[in-house]
């Protein structure tokens, strides 16, 4: 399953725009892509920051043009070919991340793949 291509900006925080040198550089806002699978429901989202401690991250999450920050437990899936877990939000919509690709990577690796064969990893694993 293809991700989601939604893109937004987020602005930076009013506080450090004030916070900046007067004649100096402005913090810039940064480009969010969502990481959630094409069909998903509800909002877009990426992770911006784990928080191990306490075993969430903190997560964009946008629908047209207004971003919230949101603390968020990791979801609990466990991908069922090895030991890897889910790198989403508990709760999140559709597929898990193992199933999710994203498309220009592997148009980017098809293109590696076909113009260096020897470094490419065959379908049988070796």
């Amino acid at each position: 399953m293809n991700q989601c291509t939604a893109v937004t900006l987020l602005p930076p925080p009013e506080f450090l725009t004030r916070l900046a040198a007067p004649g100096g550089s402005l913090p810039e806002a940064g480009h969010l892509l969502c990481e959630l699978a094409a069909d998903h429901d509800g909002d877009h989202a990426m992770v911006l920051w784990d928080d191990d401690a306490n075993r969430t991250a903190v997560w964009a999450r946008w629908s047209g043009e207004r971003a919230t920050l949101a603390e968020l437990a990791w979801c609990g899936a466990i991908d069922p070919r090895g030991e890897d877990a889910c790198g989403l939000f508990a709760g999140h919509s559709a597929a898990h991340d193992w199933g999710i690709v994203d498309p220009t990577l592997a148009a980017v690796d098809a293109a590696l793949a076909g113009a260096h064969p020897h470094l490419a990893r065959r379908r049988d694993g070796v």
